[in-house]
This record gives C-alpha cells, sequence and structure tokens, in this order.
C-alpha cells in the first residue's frame, strides 16, 4: 500500500470550524495509487521538420490508461528537474503529490479542514480527480507548486498603465515578470493621452500606439515558462480614444507589409529570421465598446472622441464608418477583437472598488486592474455515465472539491507585483471551467448547433457556477469572506440574483438537460440564501479557457467550450507508430440515436474513409448535426459559435475565451454583423478569424522544397508498364446468387490457380438490356484491371458504401445490409478474397466474426489455447481502460482501439508517415492546407483552442491557460 504523506487520518479537531469533506471515488484507507496499474515508458520528442530530437527521458511511470499524447505532454512541460539527474521527476505519483501536499499542507495551516480526517479526504479525493483525468489545475500550478520557483498559481493577469513615462516604464517590467513565469497579462491604455492632445511641455503626445511597438518588442525575446510557450498579451483601446482609428489598423498595417516583404523574397513565415521586423505581432488587440456607442452604430449617428486628461469631446466620427474599419481590419488580419463595456461591467461584483477596463490574453478573464486569476478545468466527459445521463451530483461535489482547492492556493501564492498579489488576495478572484464540452454534446446526440446542445451546455454551466459559489459561501462562514466584499456587498449579491434569474429563463428539452438544470435551480437557491448570510471567499468563481495543454493532460477530446475539432483524430501508439481512429464519442452516439450496431460498423467506416458524415450509409440526415466540427465539409456556421456563447455567458464570473470561424469567403459585412449579433446576444467578448486571412503562416517543409526546388533537366526517361497476367483456358470460379433491397442477381469468380481474384462476371437485370450491358462491360473493366495488378482491396475500398438503388436488406448472412449493389458485391468479394488483417481495417467481417466480437471483444480467431488465455486477458485489461496500454503489433492496438469503441475495425487505421497531428489529417482529408501556425518547438501543425493555439505534439500554445 502507498502510504499517505499528507495529512493522517483521525478526528482532532482544528481552531476554528472547518469544512467536512465528502468522500466521492475514495474508500477509506486505500489510496488512489493503488487502485492502479502502472507502467513505465519511455518519451522521446524530435521536430518532425527538421528530424532533431528535442526531448528524451525514458523510464517515466504513468498509469496503463493515460494516452501516450498525454504522458508525453506531462513529461516534457510539467516534471520539473534537470534532465539526466536524480532530482528530475519520473512519475505521476511525484508531480501529484508535489501539489497535492502542498495544496493540503497549505489548507490545515489555514484552517480549511474541521477535522485531520477531513485534510486525508481531501487529500485523496483530490489525488484521485487529478489521476483519473477528471479535472486539472492551469498549467503554473503544474510549473511551480511545490518546487523552490515562486509559488505561481495563477495563469492570468490584467495590469494597469496610466499616463506616465514612469508607469508606461513600469508595465514593460511588470509584463516581462509575467511572461517568465509562464502566464499571460492585458491592459487597458486608454488612459494614455493619444497623439491629438498636448503635453504639459507644450509638445504633441506620442499616443498608446508608438508604446505599444517597445512592449510587443519586448514580448517577442522572451519565452514564458522557461520555454514552455511565446508571451500572450491583450491590448485593450476604448472606442472614444482619440487614436481609435490608428489602433484598429494598426495590425492590418503590418499584415500588408508582410505581403511586400513576403513578394520581395524575405523569409516572413512565421518563425523565419525576417518576420522579427514585423510589429504588434506577440498581442492580440481588443477594441472597449459600450452600449452607447453600439446604438450609435445601429442608428448611424456621429460618436465623439474624448480628450483623456479632460473627457471632453474633441472629434467626432461617424459610428457605422468605424464600426466597419474594426470589421474591416478583423476581415484583413483576424484583429481587433470586441469587448463589450456595459456588459462586463455590468455584471461585474465589485463596482465599487473599480471598473472593469481590461482581459487577459484570451478574454475569458475579466476584473480589476492589478489583478490575477488562478484557472482550473473539469473534463464533462468524466461525468456521462454509461447509460448516457450526466451526473450532475458528482459534478457538483467536484466543482467544490475544485473551487476549494483553487481558493487555498492564494494563500501560499507568490505574485509578480506588489499590487497584484494585494488586489488576488483581497479579492481572490478564481476561474473554475471545463473542457469536452463537444465531446459530450455529441456523445449524448446533441448537434452543436441546437437549441437541446445549448440548452444542456447552459444547465452545465449554471450548475458549475451556482456550485462554485455555493462552495465559496461555505468558505466564508469558515475563513471569512474576502476583504473587498463588505463594500460590494450589495453588488456582489445583485450579480448571484441575475444568474439566479438567467438561470430561471433556461429553456429545456429533455431529461438530461433538465435534471442539471433543476441541480443547478437549487444551488443558486443555496448561494443566495448562504451568502447573504455568510458574503462570499471570491469575487469571481468561473470562466471558459481555452484548455489547451490541460486538455492534452486530461485526454480530452475538445478544449474549452469548442466543438470537436475533426471527426477523425491523430492518435500515437504505446508501443510505437501512430494511426487515425475514428472519434470514439461516434459510435456512442449513434447508439443513442438508435442505430443499430450492423449500421453504426458502416457509418464509421465511411467516416474513416472520407472524414465526415456526408452520404454515410444508413445515417439520417436530420442526424448530420450531431457531427458537425470546426472544420471539414459540415463545419460549424459562425452564428453556431456565438448562439452557444450566448448561452453558456450569463452562467460565468468572466468571459468565454473563443474564436468564431469564417471562411475565408465571408465579407466585411459578415464580421460586422456577427459582432454586431455578439452586443445583442449579450456576450462580453468576441474574436474572429477568416480562414486564410493571415499571411505569415509558415509553409510545410513539403511544399518549402517544392517551391524552392530549381527546375530539373529529364536526360532520359524510363517508361514502365504494368504486364498483364492472364487467367488459365479452364479456371476455378465460384458464382453467388444474392438479393439487394428485394432485387436478384449474380455474381461470378474465378480466380488464379496459385490463388487471387482474376476475374469477375456480374448478371443483372434482363439479357439484352441496357442495365446487362453495362454490367457486362464493368465486369470487363474490372476483371481486366485485377489482371494488370490492381489490388482487390483499391476496388473494395472505392466501391463499398457506394450509394443508389437498389438498396436494403439481402439474403447474405455475412453481409445483411447494402447501400447498393456494389456496395453488396464488394464486400462479396473482400470476404472471399482478402485476408484477415486487410479486410479488418476495412471493417468488413463475416457474422462469425462479428458474434466472436460480442463474445470475446475481438474480431481474430485465437491461433492457440495459451495464446487465448493471454488475448483474452490483454482484452479484459484494455475493456478497462480509455487508451490502449500494451499491444502486441500496430495492428493489434488499432484492433483493440476499435473494440473498446464497439464501431468495428474501421474505427483505426494507419497514417501515413507525413501525418504529425489531427490539423495535418484534416489536411489530407480536405485537401488543403488548415490556415494555422507551425508549433515552434516541435514542427506539428498547431489547432485553435479558444482564441489561442494549441500543439497536439507537444503541448506548447501561443495563451496564457
Amino acid at each position: 500500500m502507498t502510504e499517505t504523506t499528507g495529512a493522517r487520518a483521525g478526528s482532532r479537531k482544528r481552531a476554528g470550524k472547518g469544512i467536512s469533506v465528502q468522500r466521492i471515488f475514495t474508500t477509506p484507507g486505500v489510496h488512489p495509487y493503488d487502485q492502479v496499474t502502472w507502467e513505465q515508458r519511455d518519451v522521446v520528442q524530435q521536430n518532425w521538420k527538421t528530424g532533431e530530437k528535442i526531448f528524451e527521458q525514458r523510464g517515466v511511470e504513468f498509469p496503463d490508461f493515460w494516452s501516450v499524447n498525454a504522458s508525453t505532454i506531462v513529461t516534457t512541460k510539467y516534471f520539473r528537474g534537470a534532465l539526466g539527474t536524480e532530482k528530475r521527476e519520473r512519475s505521476l505519483k511525484a508531480l501529484i503529490d508535489r501539489v497535492v501536499l502542498t495544496y493540503v499542507a497549505a489548507g490545515k495551516r489555514h484552517g480549511y479542514f474541521a477535522t485531520d480526517e477531513d485534510a486525508e479526504t481531501f487529500e485523496h479525493e483530490l489525488t484521485y480527480a487529478l489521476l483519473h483525468q477528471i479535472f486539472s489545475f492551469n498549467s503554473p500550478v503544474w510549473f511551480n507548486v511545490g518546487t523552490s520557483s515562486p509559488q505561481q498559481v495563477s495563469a492570468c493577469f490584467i495590469l494597469s498603465v496610466d499616463d506616465s513615462m514612469d508607469s508606461i516604464l513600469n508595465w514593460y517590467k511588470e509584463e516581462g515578470f509575467i511572461f517568465k513565469g509562464g502566464s499571460g497579462a492585458g491592459l487597458n491604455l486608454s488612459r494614455i493621452r493619444s497623439s491629438k492632445e498636448l503635453l504639459s511641455s507644450g509638445g504633441t503626445a506620442s499616443g498608446p500606439v508608438s508604446f505599444m511597438r517597445g512592449a510587443d518588442a519586448s514580448a517577442g525575446t522572451i519565452k514564458s515558462g522557461g520555454a514552455t510557450r511565446r508571451a500572450a498579451k491583450m491590448v485593450v483601446l476604448d472606442v472614444d480614444h482619440p487614436d481609435i482609428e490608428e489602433f484598429v489598423e494598426t495590425k492590418a498595417r503590418e499584415e500588408d507589409k508582410i505581403r511586400a516583404l513576403r513578394d520581395a523574397g524575405f523569409d516572413m513565415d512565421l518563425g523565419g529570421k525576417d518576420i522579427v521586423s514585423v510589429q504588434y505581432q506577440n498581442a492580440n488587440n481588443s477594441v472597449r465598446v459600450t452600449d452607447e456607442y453600439m446604438r450609435s452604430v445601429e442608428e448611424g449617428t456621429d460618436f465623439g472622441l474624448r480628450a483623456r486628461m479632460t473627457g471632453e469631446v474633441i472629434e467626432k466620427v461617424d459610428a457605422r464608418e468605424l464600426f466597419g474599419k474594426i470589421a474591416k481590419a478583423a476581415w484583413e488580419c483576424a484583429d481587433p477583437g470586441i469587448q463589450y463595456d456595459d456588459t462586463i461591467n455590468d455584471w461585474h461584483t465589485n463596482p465599487e472598488t473599480g471598473r472593469i477596463t481590461a482581459s487577459n490574453p484570451c478574454s475569458e478573464y475579466m476584473s480589476l486592474d492589478n489583478s490575477s486569476c488562478n484557472l482550473a478545468s473539469l473534463n464533462l466527459l468524466k461525468f456521462l455515465r454509461d447509460d448516457d445521463t450526466f451526473d450532475a451530483e458528482t459534478f457538483q461535489k467536484v466543482s467544490e472539491l475544485v473551487i476549494t482547492a483553487m481558493d487555498i492556493s492564494i494563500c501560499f501564492a507568490d505574485f509578480p507585483t506588489e499590487s497584484i498579489g494585494a488586489t488576488t488576495r483581497d479579492y481572490r478572484q478564481l476561474g473554475i471551467g471545463y473542457a469536452n464540452l463537444g465531446a459530450l454534446l455529441m456523445a449524448t446526440g446533441h448537434g452543436y448547433d441546437s437549441d437541446g446542445g445549448r440548452a444542456l451546455a447552459a444547465s452545465i454551466t449554471s450548475l458549475l457556477t451556482a456550485s462554485a459559489y455555493k462552495r465559496s459561501a461555505e468558505l466564508a462562514g469558515v475563513v471569512g469572506p474576502y476583504e473587498g466584499y463588505a463594500r460590494n456587498s450589495s453588488a456582489h449579491l445583485r450579480v448571484m440574483r441575475k444568474h439566479q434569474a438567467a438561470n430561471d429563463e433556461v429553456r429545456t428539452f429533455e431529461e438530461m438537460d433538465s435534471s442539471v438544470h433543476r441541480a443547478a435551480t437549487k444551488a443558486w437557491e443555496d448561494v443566495v440564501t448562504i451568502g447573504a448570510k455568510n458574503g462570499f471567499r471570491n469575487a469571481q468563481a468561473s470562466v471558459l479557457a481555452p484548455t489547451g495543454t490541460i486538455g492534452f493532460m486530461m485526454d480530452c477530446d475538445t478544449t474549452g467550450i469548442e466543438p470537436d475539432f475533426s471527426l477523425v483524430k491523430f492518435k500515437k501508439l504505446v508501443g510505437g507508430g501512430s494511426m487515425q481512429i475514428v472519434n470514439l464519442t461516434i459510435p456512442r452516439a449513434l447508439r443513442r440515436l438508435g442505430y443499430q450496431e450492423e449500421q453504426i460498423e458502416a457509418i464509421v467506416e465511411f467516416i474513416a474513409d472520407n472524414g465526415h458524415v456526408i452520404g454515410a450509409p444508413g445515417l439520417k440526415e436530420e442526424h448530420y448535426e450531431v457531427f458537425d466540427c470546426a472544420m471539414g465539409e459540415r463545419a460549424i456556421p459562425p452564428m453556431g459559435h456565438v448562439r452557444m456563447m450566448a448561452a453558456c455567458q450569463p452562467f460565468l464570473s468572466g468571459a468565454i475565451s473563443k474564436t468564431v470561424n469564417l471562411p475565408e469567403t465571408a465579407t466585411v459585412e459578415d464580421i460586422a454583423e456577427v459582432y454586431m449579433q455578439g452586443w445583442k446576444l449579450g456576450l462580453k467578448a468576441l474574436a474572429v478569424y477568416r480562414d486564410n486571412c493571415k499571411v505569415g503562416q509558415p509553409l510545410s517543409t513539403e511544399k518549402k522544397k517544392t517551391e524552392d526546388a530549381p527546375e530539373r533537366v529529364v536526360e532520359k526517361v524510363v517508361e514502365f508498364r504494368p504486364v498483364r497476367k492472364r487467367l488459365p483456358k479452364r479456371r476455378n470460379s465460384v458464382t453467388t446468387s444474392f438479393t439487394v433491397g428485394g432485387a436478384e442477381g449474380y455474381l461470378t469468380a474465378s480466380s488464379y490457380p496459385d490463388d487471387g481474384l482474376g476475374e469477375i462476371f456480374l448478371k443483372f437485370g434482363k439479357q439484352g438490356s441496357t442495365l446487362a450491358g453495362l454490367m457486362d462491360a464493368f465486369s470487363l473493366a474490372v476483371s481486366v484491371a485485377l489482371q494488370y495488378g490492381v489490388p482487390l482491396e483499391t476496388y473494395v475500398d472505392k466501391f463499398t458504401n457506394l450509394r443508389f438503388e437498389p438498396a436494403g436488406l439481402t439474403d447474405d448472412p455475412d453481409v445483411r445490409m447494402a447501400q447498393s449493389i456494389m456496395d453488396y458485391v464488394f464486400r462479396r468479394l473482400a470476404l472471399d478474397y482478402l485476408d484477415f488483417e486487410t479486410r479488418s481495417f476495412m471493417g468488413i467481417h463475416t457474422a462469425e466474426e462479428r458474434a466472436r466480437q460480442l463474445e470475446t471483444g475481438s474480431y481474430a480467431p485465437a491461433t492457440s489455447e495459451d495464446d487465448d488465455d493471454d488475448y483474452e486477458e490483454e482484452l479484459e485489461n484494455y475493456s478497462q481502460t480509455p487508451a490502449p496500454s500494451r499491444s502486441r503489433s500496430g495492428v493489434d492496438e488499432a484492433r483493440q482501439l476499435s473494440v473498446n469503441s464497439g464501431s468495428g475495425a474501421a474505427a483505426a487505421k494507419e497514417v501515413s508517415s507525413d501525418v504529425h497531428s489531427s490539423a495535418e489529417l484534416m489536411e489530407k482529408f480536405q485537401g488543403k492546407a488548415a490556415d494555422a501556425p507551425m508549433c515552434m518547438t516541435c514542427g506539428t501543425k498547431m489547432r485553435p483552442a479558444g482564441s489561442c493555439y494549441v500543439c497536439e505534439g507537444c503541448g506548447s500554445t501561443s495563451g496564457c491557460s
């Protein structure tokens, strides 16, 4: 047994009341580490573009159900200590203990627990939840807690800057320290005088845009977290600032510069040697708009720009024309975003202390100047029961556990500046959130852009925040409310009632969202009642962050509030190699929608081949929306993203990190409409991205080689021609009669003496009819091609799932359903002439094999009695874990993943060596490059995560969470 190194069992009372901690997952006397199987792995990482080895640590220890990707990212990003020394962490146990035991010790020291037994329960429950990927703290916790470094736990910071040189230079310094600690910062520059105003000395002010250059250059030289990611920052300017037009067009003009320099032959790829000459690229820019301004846009009236020192109107502009410039700049380069000032401050719990003027780089944390936010996110898919119901009770308990830990962290946390430390300790802002919403919605048969999907998302978000504030009020009764609560108590309670009223407005559609909503309603009643008595421990409780790196740590399919990225994902294997696999949530969704196993197998096979569901055999068109993704043939429309944000926003203390993607064909007017609807629907912030609007994206190595390669003179051409291998005059043939959808036909297949199909004849329709003639011609073409060496599996791949009438039931027990004559014929030929491994990868099995899979978990026959015992044991191990741990070969592991999903072996296929991530896999399916940057650490194509990007290969992000 693993000995608990934290709190010891017992019931000795402490000074003060303390809280009682309930057991959720654990058993008294049993440590969570003893309930899982551990294995050793080698983590070796290289840059796929250069071939350079960038990391190596062998013999690291992880649970067998953690994916290769999760263990790789944790090892490379979060293990502390110099590589190759005894101080280097080598086990997930060491990492979790380092963090959890620090939290437990601080909780005991500051009077959070009623008894020592409660402290031990807290330790075990927190350990279990982290071990089983139920939630994760934000990256700075893993970087810093329990180490000799400053105990910085916050990922998000808001700074302030005044209209003085001392303040501006201090801004540069404070940002630098924050970036170095692995976090990001944002601030509002609107206090700085515009370039249209005079200085006291009589000269003209430089304006905020000029000072942005210095801050941008500083950020560009600092890698945050000691090489974990590039600096992340947000710059905000109020819409009534006289320099607003210059600010709006700043980054768009730099894009023009990039184009000109690129065309002149300079290396302007992201990370290229000449891109450093381009300015303002290290920050996200946002315009802070007011209700007054947005109404002026609607009405087409003038709007006044005001002097910073006096507040007088010094210039009037056409509000609609300025709005058009904001939309045009976003159309050109994705900046600026929009922040809705009046909405933000209407939900502010501390208005007596000061207004909210800015946000963190990803726009989810919005609070007082000189403050910080500690984030953590729950993995929603972990709360979905086997019967497809959402476990609201456990979700609430885990939310309360996590928010307790997050508040404890403020007691021992270090901060980059004294002012940030003082504000954070006085207001104790937290940001609990979630990941895997898109996967949860798909698994439960909800379209992301559907009323049912939005109702479930709203109910879960409401329950999350209500649970957090309920625990915050309970903590206030134990260790006291936050220092700034007394002067803001009326405003704080008003916002709690606003959340409660918004919850009452949620319209539910089925028992799943209704049960979650009922729990949220009860929780909000407790929030208002307990909060009125005790006050609150935390000024803020919840945000929806990008969850980039920690999303991979939790093996999440989707990040934050995002929909699924794609239906087919890239997956690394434990034994080495990689594969493409259809999302395991898809078979679950199809079962919930009422499809039978044979139909599910055919649909999954189609998705594996095509990457989308359009035309999938037997899939009803009204169910297509369930499988809509961020990318692909059925990408979710822009307003689908906005509507989902609007459904969840009323239940968040902060905002939502999310970018609304638009197609390359979107117009400036489309972007203006998205920004306008974001305001009308009550969002706090909104960012957009139009595909291919940015120039400074890196080219893949292969593309560069093609473009840079000089023309070659071919001196000699050698032509290779296939040779026809004819069948002998006498050949073995088998004739099969069949019916498809009630129509009868005959298939005659002839083979070579040494085995192998060489000829087919199809009889379908009356002799002499047009249909019969087409069948004869088709048979002849296929037969000749087979004799010239075209593999049968090529035909099987092309013609199975081809859909036309007649279609339906057949009289063949091995192929019960067919989408067409061709679908049946080539499934039958595959069963008769292809080896098991080949057709298994194509998802084609006999009735006997399907029955065996239901009994044993495997389609394959056992090769021997001993082998059968080993394999059955292996299947049992696999069935108990969400990810493969050991496999005898890549084929075996592919098959096993399919067993887990219950979707047929077509769910998993080998992937080409030039694919290293899901984004690159989608490029293969779509036939065009994904518009995302390459990771500067490992060279892998990144993918969107909120308003940032995250690398699936190594976990690096361009953001702050």
